[in-house]
């Protein structure tokens, strides 16, 4: 019987990418967030995500966007030839 409710949860699990543990503190975290925002704060949590995503964004971009744009432009132009 034990062995069935593991693979009944292993399958269930099976096409996840973090466990059912990490899942649940990262909506912990969240969920503390979003009530600090709403008690303290009048932005959203939408604001708040952009806000400390639009660094990590900027520094990808600036590290990678030239070699992209030049792989994608040399393959259109060999595709087109």
């Amino acid at each position: 019987m034990a062995q069935a409710a593991e693979t009944q949860e292993f399958e269930e699990r099976r096409g996840q990418l973090i466990s059912r543990e990490v899942n649940n503190a990262v909506h912990a975290a969240f969920n503390a967030l979003a009530q600090t925002v709403l008690v303290n704060d009048f932005r959203t949590l939408e604001d708040l995500l952009r806000e400390m995503l639009r660094p990590m964004l900027k520094s990808w971009l600036d590290d990678n966007l030239t070699n992209v744009v030049e792989r994608l432009v040399r393959a259109e132009i060999e595709r087109r030839r």
